[in-house]
């Protein structure tokens, strides 16, 4: 299936025909209705001024956080219903992660793109369960997966009788403590047919932290999405916050909200160049 095809069954997905790489960002967790709003809105303003198709992100629970006592939400139906309102408000499309197999069809009343968080990338049930849902599948690749068997993730979803898929590049262990993105992935992985996407804040973890609080560097993140852009990703994938030393999840490898719309902008000249040849 090709990209612009792919991406046509996203709803209010806009600017598809400007040849712009399309952008997924929000926060990490839906924190509160304003806060989640107020991201939006600012997002929103951005990506329409720079003609960037804008696909809002929040995950409406965390389920594998490092330590029982972390941030894991505000409450599922409750999350959910901001994001549904975000999305009718906005007239954004809106992605979220399920965590099992019984989470899909819930979620998939509220959003519309489904995300496989990376640990669960191989998960035949939970695969097979979203593809139902007749949504887009984000699949992001497992740290520990090598991008050629992705095809593989993607076709359980393709078997289950969806095609709509989307698949995203989070870095891959290198060590206990760190992940390194491995370029000549993402350029195997658009082989498979499906718009690839590289996920620019995550990619930047530093986990297994002795403290249990995943760390980060952040600092890189305008490093890694330049040559993101120049080896031709479809797509960006970037939490972003206003404050991100007082987000509840994932603070330490967040873009600040004020730094997103320069950096897009840097961006976008890189894309205009890379389409010449």
């Amino acid at each position: 299936m090709k990209v612009s095809k792919t991406l046509s069954f996203i709803p209010n997905l806009n600017y598809l025909d400007e040849g712009n790489f399309f952008l997924i960002a929000g926060p990490c967790a839906i924190e509160g209705e304003s806060i989640a709003l107020s991201i939006a809105e600012k997002i929103k303003t951005i990506s329409t001024s720079l003609k960037i198709p804008f696909i809002f992100k929040g995950s409406y629970k965390k389920a594998n956080r490092s330590r029982l006592d972390s941030f894991t939400g505000i409450g599922d139906e409750k999350a959910l219903k901001i994001l549904d309102k975000v999305r009718t408000e906005y007239k954004l499309p809106v992605v979220t992660d399920i965590h099992s197999s019984l989470e899909a069809e819930m979620a998939a009343q509220y959003v519309d793109v489904l995300q496989i968080p990376a640990f669960l990338s191989r998960q035949t049930e939970i695969l097979v369960a979203a593809a139902k849902t007749g949504k887009v599948i984000n699949i992001k690749k497992g740290q520990f997966m090598a991008p050629g068997a992705m095809k593989f993730a993607a076709q359980k979803v393709i078997d289950s009788g969806n095609d709509k898929i989307l698949i995203t590049d989070r870095g891959s262990m290198f060590g206990y403590q760190d992940l390194v993105v491995d370029y000549r992935g993402l350029v195997e992985m658009k082989e498979f047919g499906h718009p690839v996407v590289l996920d620019i804040s995550h990619s930047l973890q530093k986990p297994n932290q002795d403290t249990g609080i995943t760390g980060g560097n952040p600092h890189m993140i305008e490093t890694i999405a330049r040559a993101g852009i120049a080896v031709g990703v479809d797509g960006l994938f970037v939490e972003t916050h206003p404050d991100p030393g007082s987000a509840l999840s994932d603070g330490a490898n967040m873009l600040p909200l004020n730094l997103l719309e320069n950096l897009l902008v840097k961006l976008l000249a890189i894309r205009k160049i890379i389409k010449e040849f």
